[in-house]
């Protein structure tokens, strides 16, 4: 089995209306999408951890040097749609797999049913073995 990391920005999709324009129903039927595909994936093993963010808008970016305070940055940001808005960590057989499952979560439904057609990235986590081969000396 391998993991793969499943990230959900603020890219729209097809769909161009933030989801607090959205009517009640449509915001219930997306979430409700979510559910579903939540149970089957914890039902067949393959869902190990799976959250949504807080906006852009309540975003803070620390940079340090490790000496000073750190200096902290409130958002929101330029490129807001870049930022992380949720994301699935699976474990499945295969990038095939991980894959299906991306394109479940990009079908996730918005106003008036329409699949929002979201970009979703698809990373592989490294395992040991990735590690072995970057720091053989290890």
């Amino acid at each position: 089995m391998t993991k793969y990391l499943l990230i959900v920005d603020y890219q729209p999709g097809v769909i161009d209306r933030p989801m607090d324009e959205w009517a009640p129903g449509d915001i219930k039927a997306h979430m409700d999408y979510y559910g579903v595909l939540r149970a089957e994936l914890l039902a067949s093993g393959e869902l190990v951890y799976q959250e949504a963010l807080t906006g852009p808008e309540l975003a803070k970016v620390v940079t340090s040097d490790g000496v000073a305070a750190p200096v902290v940055t409130d958002g929101p940001f330029a490129e807001s749609k870049e930022m992380l808005a949720g994301f699935q960590l699976v474990d499945v057989e295969s990038e095939e797999r991980a894959l299906e499952i991306a394109a479940r979560i990009s079908a996730v439904p918005g106003p008036g049913g329409v699949p929002q057609q979201q970009p979703i990235a698809v990373r592989r986590v490294l395992g040991p073995s990735d590690f072995a081969l970057l720091t053989p000396e290890l």
